[in-house]
């Protein structure tokens, strides 16, 4: 397997809809990796217009947490709202 570069997740772009970093690719695309992939051990990035492959360096500890592994927020002192219903 042939690497391309060494690339920083500092370096790359986190998109929190598609759960997803990108790096741009010299051929015009870009490199992309899941974020789940990373938590999973995968350090691969992959352009999916051409060949290249990209090493991510990271450390798991600094991804963005998951959904499950945010705090759940309290809600202090939660009152019933009532709710007018139609007669």
């Amino acid at each position: 397997m042939s690497i391309y570069d060494e690339i920083e997740i500092e370096d790359m772009t986190y998109d929190s809809t598609l759960q997803i970093y990108h790096y741009p690719c010299p051929c015009g695309d870009r490199f992309e990796i899941g974020i789940a992939d990373l938590r999973d051990g995968e350090e691969i990035a992959v352009c999916p217009s051409c060949s290249l492959m990209i090493k991510v360096i990271f450390e798991v500890d600094s991804l963005p947490k998951s959904e499950e592994e945010k705090p759940k927020e309290k809600v202090k002192d939660a009152q019933p709202q009532q709710v007018p219903v139609a007669a």
